[in-house]
């Protein structure tokens, strides 16, 4: 990876936000909930086009630009900022990772090309704690003449399922062995389910299969290797999102505290409130810091990106949890309205705080891992107090 300069950085921020400014105000994004899909995938075109957004950190030898992380991160914050609605979670954060990690060069050179180009909007079924764990999807290979695979079972979570043209999903066989598999989910077998959630702004469906046939990727046991690879970066995206966010929260919370009077005096100005925006302040720099560390986690491969990722989307989910809700105290009674826009971020703050596992979940993976790494002297000084709190 040969991450972008601090120029270039900042440079793909300003550019990103601007086309989010232009392109998905609240209007806009109100207008998107409203449709059957839920996405705005002429906003995603546009960001695949200009910014060759799902290219940045896939290597250069499938195609992409090989810039890693600290690209995603940029753009993961801004769309998160946004409230954008577009697959980028699950095209960058969950497909492209788990692809890649089945290690099926054959799969690669034919998929990724288009997910890259934009042509194939591409998730993956990973979602929850432990998916691996939670797989209740049965695969049969029922012609050993035949290459495709019968898939018969229940995937109750699919994160923009409704507009992809490719899930990513696992299935255990009759040994108990836990593969990867490629499906169309338009295709005979499946039955789409629509999923009611409060967050408008991120749809989630389920998928019924019964002899569905789908592509195996990589050997029998990918699809655990898969959801470990890949969970770092899923978190890492989710986590920058969930940073924007909060951002958001704060910002909306400042510009109120500075306008709103009561008492004769701006409420900004009352010690209450000043206390409320500045621990938020402190939880987003917490963010901030959390999310680079990872980044580097990730880039570099460390042997502890996994304890990296999980105490990151911990301390984001509750900071951007805490931003949107008191965002909401801030505003008073306006807030609690759906013609303001407070609940859109509490209730994308409250939905992506359980979509790859709970804080309290990751902190107790934590708790797992952390005698592990001090046993092999790869404890870091951020595991304080402080970064697990």
């Amino acid at each position: 990876m040969t991450p972008l300069a601090e120029d270039d950085l900042a440079d793909l921020r300003s550019s990103v936000r601007g086309v989010l400014d232009r392109s998905c105000g609240e209007p806009a994004v109100r207008a998107t909930m409203a449709t059957e899909a839920g996405v705005d995938l002429q906003l995603w075109q546009s960001l695949v086009r200009e910014f060759d957004l799902p290219a940045l950190a896939v290597p250069t030898d499938w195609g992409g630009a090989g810039v890693g992380w600290s690209a995603h991160r940029v753009a993961f914050e801004e769309l998160g900022r946004a409230l954008a609605c577009v697959p980028a979670l699950s095209v960058i954060g969950l497909a492209l990772p788990a692809l890649i990690a089945s290690q099926d060069d054959t799969a690669c050179d034919e998929i990724i090309p288009a997910i890259l180009a934009g042509d194939t909007i591409a998730t993956a079924a990973l979602l929850g704690a432990d998916p691996v764990a939670a797989c209740a999807v049965r695969a049969v290979h029922e012609s050993p003449s035949e290459p495709g695979w019968s898939l018969s079972g229940e995937v109750r979570h699919v994160l923009d399922g409704q507009v992809a043209d490719l899930v990513l999903l696992l299935a255990r066989t009759e040994d108990g062995a836990v593969g990867l598999y490629a499906l169309d989910p338009r295709a005979a077998g499946v039955t789409i389910d629509t999923r009611v959630t409060s967050d408008l702004t991120r749809r989630i469906i389920g998928l019924s299969l019964n002899r569905a046939v789908a592509r195996r990727l990589g050997d029998a046991d990918a699809g655990a290797r898969a959801v470990s690879s890949a969970r770092p970066q899923a978190l890492l995206a989710l986590a920058c999102e969930q940073t924007g966010g909060t951002a958001s929260a704060l910002d909306q919370s400042v510009a109120y505290a500075g306008q709103r009077t009561q008492f004769g005096r701006q409420i900004g100005s009352f010690q209450a409130i000043k206390h409320r925006l500045a621990d938020v302040l402190v939880s987003l720099e917490e963010c901030r810091s959390a999310t680079w560390a990872t980044v580097r986690g990730v880039d570099d491969d460390q042997a502890d990106v996994e304890l990296l990722a999980r105490a990151t989307a911990a301390v984001c989910g509750d900071a951007y949890v805490k931003a949107a809700s008191g965002n909401v105290q801030v505003h008073g009674g306006i807030g609690y309205t759906w013609e303001h826009s407070a609940h859109l971020h509490v209730k994308r703050s409250r939905g992506s705080a359980a979509l790859l596992g709970t804080p309290a979940e990751h902190r107790a993976r934590i708790g797992a891992l952390l005698p592990l790494l001090t046993e092999t002297d790869e404890a870091h000084a951020w595991a304080d107090e402080g970064a697990l709190r």
